[in-house]
């Protein structure tokens, strides 16, 4: 079942006289359980499909279907409510409220959402295990690592148990030991909880986590590749159609 679907989505801005095509008839599809790596140069359109594919911004052309629901025929308030209760966000850069605790901000989007916290409460525990915080629940984010940070992140776009995870960049302030770390935890919530995601990325190693990696190129579709699973040949092949990509 097709979680995501874009159909010859373009976007386009306008740079005062000049129109600059950020995204040009993509056509991409992700399945339920699926975890997908997006890639390319600086400049291809990564940042910009993922934030189309959330809601957060709307095609210029084309249509996105999101958990069965095409965004075109909705309001910016029935958008609003089909992403907070269907699409998880990870950011690069945390994105956590100063004056709440980890697990505060964890249950952060079901209280935006308007409901009661307690019903909750296991649902809060259970993730705060999964990503290894549980003793730090009631740490404020300057008490926590930047690690520590973007696991309470994770806990987080989980806790409405979403259709799919989308993450830029999740790894880029954190040290590769680390990062490691969290892509591990992504990649076994996609394993064991049947949790569909799309990460971002600029890192080979972060994208042969993936079930497989697409490729963008001055705003297109370039190529696909499928994983093995065999992490050193994987990456092997995914700098090598990145190379190709950058002649």
């Amino acid at each position: 079942m097709a979680i995501l679907d874009t159909n010859q989505v373009s976007k386009q801005y306008q740079m005062g006289e000049v129109a600059v095509d950020a995204l040009v008839g993509v056509n991409f599809t992700v399945t339920e359980g699926e975890f997908v790596a997006i890639m390319g140069p600086s400049g291809s359109g990564k940042s910009t499909l993922l934030h189309l594919l959330g809601g957060l911004d709307g095609p210029t052309d084309g249509e996105v279907t999101l958990a069965g629901n095409s965004l075109s025929l909705l309001t910016d308030k029935q958008i609003t409510l089909i992403r907070r209760r269907n699409v998880g966000f990870v950011f690069q850069f945390f994105n956590l409220l100063p004056t709440l605790t980890a697990e505060e901000n964890v249950a952060l989007p079901l209280l935006i959402d308007g409901q009661n916290i307690k019903k909750h409460q296991e649902k809060i525990d259970e993730l705060l295990e999964l990503v290894g915080l549980t003793d730090r629940r009631h740490h404020k984010p300057d008490q926590l690592s930047g690690g520590q940070q973007q696991r309470v992140a994770i806990a987080r776009a989980f806790v409405t148990d979403p259709a799919i995870v989308l993450a830029d960049e999740p790894t880029g302030n954190l040290d590769s030991r680390t990062g490691e770390e969290i892509l591990e935890l992504l990649r076994r919530s996609c394993d064991e909880m049947g949790q569909t995601i799309v990460v971002v990325t600029h890192d080979a190693k972060a994208a042969s986590f993936a079930d497989r990696v697409v490729f963008l190129m001055d705003g297109r579709v370039a190529d696909h590749l499928k994983l093995t699973g065999d992490q050193t040949e994987d990456i092997r092949q995914i700098q090598r159609r990145l190379r190709a990509l950058e002649v």
